[in-house]
């Protein structure tokens, strides 16, 4: 039984998992690719309800594929880097790939590499990548056998769900190239939204993960309507969601003065909304924060955490970091872990700076050596590992619900209110845990704690 490692990638989702991957006689079959964050494995997921809706079948592997869709991730050269040879490997493998998602916005990028790949589409452009899918591997439907479930294809398990409510992003932070990319913000209908989580509790999902690029900026661009009895703002979407019983996670969340508002709904268990906050600041030094285009508010935002703990003391705070930003000095660093300190946040994921084709951060003078930024990356993570360890043994001896994820014969694998999937950590019930199921909610008692990870016992 591993434990998380202190460099989980908080960019990631989860692998894709695919349920029945049964075939009938004849029926064209799609491989998926998956990479990236969770919102783009919500596009995958939208692309494969699409295509099974017309008949589809949804291959596990290369071999039982009649063509493959790559959903690439371009958000840093690394990652480029990873959906190039994701291409490369499906095109040994299979030899006929779709290209798709925030990568396809450079086309020439993927062909200059790839040129026999069959086409190229940028994120979230599902027409275009269906166009492409029935060039290639022409549908054959089945109207009385092709059925799809009402609640669509998930890559995710049963029993918790990624919910994108919008799409795109306002800010101009100098590293990013995401609103190159997916654009503006462009916020869902709330009750869009909230249709959705309905069919997906009905279905059996037990964790709402609510994301987007700005999760906090939900509804600005449509002046935060009200239709069919729902308006377009986060506390207003965080309510409606948590009425409908199951756990509500909170991603991407910016802090600005309104989020203030959500506390006292996590505050409140039987609201829903779970005590949770996923707030990307990146850094904590004012000069860095100008220099990244971001709000220079690190002390503002020392105050706004003591609050938000003062109504909600069990409140979880998760965030990520940049270290080795063009500029950054020593002084510099030393503020941001001097402010970790005052902070102790919960949960923290760390990049090293990389340059993005694209991004205005290249063209800042003085960019860090190499060795640098891997040495402050190690001091950070240490510091960071430190506070994650301290909190997890002030847990020892604490009665906490928790989420059940998997079950095998050592041990049933879970996650409390503070944990999301894959990113966050584990806690492992590992005696008496035999009638467990994934999607169960049940009672422990927390027994032993790791650096990332906690032990308990069942109490119910």
């Amino acid at each position: 039984m591993s434990q998380n490692p202190p460099n989980l990638r908080p960019d990631l989702a989860p692998a894709p998992r695919l349920g029945d991957t049964s075939r009938r006689a004849g029926q064209p079959s799609l491989g998926m690719v998956s990479l990236g964050c969770p919102k783009a494995l919500v596009d995958s997921e939208r692309i494969l309800t699409r295509l099974r809706a017309e008949g589809y079948a949804i291959s596990p592997d290369y071999a039982g594929a009649d063509a493959v869709i790559v959903n690439t991730c371009g958000f840093l050269d690394s990652a480029k880097a990873e959906s190039l040879a994701a291409i490369g490997e499906a095109l040994a493998e299979n030899g006929r790939v779709i290209v798709t998602g925030c990568l396809g916005a450079e086309p020439e990028y993927i062909t200059g590499a790839h040129p026999k790949v069959l086409a190229v589409t940028g994120p979230h452009q599902y027409e275009q990548v269906l166009d492409a899918v029935h060039k290639a591997v022409p549908p054959s439907p089945d109207p009385f056998v092709d059925l799809l479930p009402a609640s669509g294809v998930s890559l995710t398990p049963r029993h918790y769900s990624y919910l994108k409510i919008s799409e795109g992003c306002n800010h101009k932070c100098k590293f990013c190239i995401i609103p190159d990319m997916r654009g503006r913000l462009q916020s869902r209908p709330a009750h869009a939204v909230v249709r959705e989580a309905e069919k997906l509790v009905q279905a059996g999902v037990k964790e709402l993960l609510v994301i987007s690029q700005d999760t906090s900026a939900y509804g600005v661009d449509i002046k935060h309507m009200t239709e069919r009895d729902h308006r377009a703002h986060i506390t207003d979407l965080a309510r409606d969601l948590g009425a409908l019983g199951a756990w509500v996670r909170l991603h991407y969340v910016y802090p600005y003065p309104h989020v203030r508002d959500l506390i006292p709904l996590m505050a409140d268990p039987a609201s829903g909304l779970l005590p949770y906050l996923d707030i990307p600041f990146q850094h904590a030094h004012p000069d860095v924060l100008k220099r990244m285009a971001r709000p220079a508010a690190s002390a503002r935002t020392l105050d706004e955490i003591a609050a938000w703990r003062a109504t909600c003391p069990d409140i979880t705070l998760r965030s990520t970091f940049i270290v080795g930003y063009p500029g950054e000095t020593e002084a510099e660093f030393q503020y941001l872990l001097d402010w970790m300190d005052e902070a102790q946040l919960d949960r923290v994921g760390c990049f090293q700076y990389e340059n993005v084709a694209g991004a205005r951060s290249n063209d800042l003078p003085d960019h860090v050596p190499d060795e640098v930024k891997q040495e402050r990356w190690d001091r950070f993570m240490e510091k960071a590992q430190a506070i994650s360890e301290a909190k997890l043994q002030a847990k020892v001896g604490k009665t906490l619900q928790v989420i059940v994820d998997e079950v095998d014969e050592d041990a049933a694998t879970c996650r409390t209110w503070a944990d999301a999937p894959e990113i966050d950590g584990n806690l492992f019930i590992d005696e008496g845990f035999e009638h467990l199921s994934p999607g169960d909610i049940v009672t422990v008692e927390v027994d032993e704690a790791g650096e990332y990870d906690l032990w308990g016992r069942l109490t119910n």
